[in-house]
């Protein structure tokens, strides 16, 4: 360009080639900036003294240095959080809450899915794998070996997705909600919000009853719905909340609650009562022992059973239906409907085993899993759950 156009042409191609420099020196720091980063200012600054003077800039470039461009920096790429499709739970989505309240995880993606090139693919993966490492971001806990709590006054309770998560990223959590920085403040609350939240979560995920399962509770805890009401009103050192407005808010919740509960009941739990019936008035079809019940289809079925079995005939011990995805599931019957402890579980060397292993073990074809507490399995077929249920039975 020199030789052909002189002058003219040799500024314009060292402009260029300055240019085309100093985009690669600040594309970092520009994408820095677009998503939310001050640092480009500062560096900006720092360019633009020591290289706008003295080199031939472009017009394009010199308006970026000053800040005045419509340059559109490439945009940064979210994170991505996996964790299993089919029925969600409370573990898992307190879990991707949490992380959202993260650096590293805010506004991340999350991806429902249980194949594993998928979740290969995930920043971050919780509730599903089958792998618990925290240095590689895997966070289930439902395999045979899983055994972590808390820490060592917490011995009971295994910890479900939301307990790993608070345990590993909890204390910047609770920074960013309570804005209380590192110290014995936050040593405290990190305690008492597990103890007073977390750990039921937990509990009720991996089914720890909280009461000897030889004593029928005299009433059902089913929606913490008085608990609730009562954080609604001011606290004691509260002296912006109107007791009036908060009683209003307390009202609302209180209807919600009620409709939504109704609503449920109608609408859900009772239409599901003729299924059970139906299923019953031909189990001895699907097993002879009579102890094995077909659904058609997945539907509220615990108290439906509870109230409609034949008291003289031998306990019904497992129930079957398929699930949304194709596949099938086995579930035990527990003592009572809010019972974690079951009539009979599943047996003891299939819990928490997966896939080829279990199918290995077990000599079925197509299985799953067996939960690690062993009230609840899965196989790829009507015929190989069917099996896996009849073998437990006669175990």
């Amino acid at each position: 360009g020199q030789e052909e156009h002189g002058a003219e042409g040799a500024a314009r191609a060292s402009s260029l080639a300055t240019s085309r420099l100093l985009s690669v020196l600040l594309l970092p720091a520009v994408c820095a900036w677009s998503a939310g980063s001050s640092s480009l200012p500062h560096l900006t600054t720092f360019t633009a003294a020591r290289l706008a003077g003295p080199l031939p800039l472009s017009p394009h470039l010199r308006r970026v240095l000053r800040g005045g461009s419509s340059f559109t920096a490439m945009s940064v790429e979210k994170k991505k959080i996996g964790t299993h499709d089919g029925a969600f739970h409370c573990d898992e989505a307190l879990a991707c809450w949490m992380l959202h309240r993260t650096a590293e995880f805010a506004g991340a993606e999350i991806t429902r899915t249980r194949n594993p090139d998928t979740l290969a693919t995930m920043d971050i993966v919780v509730d599903v794998g089958a792998v618990c490492d925290p240095s590689k971001h895997l966070y289930d806990h439902h395999q045979r070996e899983f055994t972590e709590t808390f820490d060592e006054t917490h011995t009971v309770t295994k910890l479900s997705s939301a307990g790993l998560i608070y345990k590993y990223f909890g204390r910047e959590v609770l920074s960013k909600v309570a804005g209380i920085p590192e110290g014995e403040e936050l040593d405290v609350l990190y305690k008492s919000v597990y103890e007073n939240l977390i750990e039921e979560v937990d509990a009720v995920d991996n089914g720890v009853s909280n009461y000897p399962s030889d004593i029928a509770p005299k009433f059902k805890v089913a929606t913490m719905l008085g608990q609730r009401v009562g954080r609604l009103n001011p606290s004691w050192n509260d002296q912006t909340t109107k007791p009036d407005e908060a009683f209003v808010k307390a009202v609302a919740m209180a209807g919600e609650e009620f409709e939504s509960v109704v609503k449920m009941y109608a609408g859900s739990v009772l239409p599901a009562r003729h299924l059970v019936k139906e299923a019953l008035a031909s189990r001895h079809q699907v097993d002879p022992s009579g102890q094995l019940l077909e659904l058609a289809t997945p539907c509220p079925w615990k108290e439906h059973i509870f109230d409609l079995e034949d008291k003289s005939a031998p306990p019904i011990l497992y129930v079957v239906y398929p699930d949304s995805g194709g596949s099938w599931r086995i579930q035990c019957v527990p003592l009572r409907a809010s019972s974690f402890e079951n009539r009979k579980s599943m047996p003891e060397p299939w819990r928490g085993v997966r896939d080829e292993a279990l199918s290995t073990l077990t000599s079925v074809p197509g299985c799953i899993f067996i939960h690690a507490t062993g009230f609840i399995g899965g196989a790829k077929t009507r015929e190989a759950v069917l099996e896996l249920a009849r073998m437990a039975i006669a175990n």
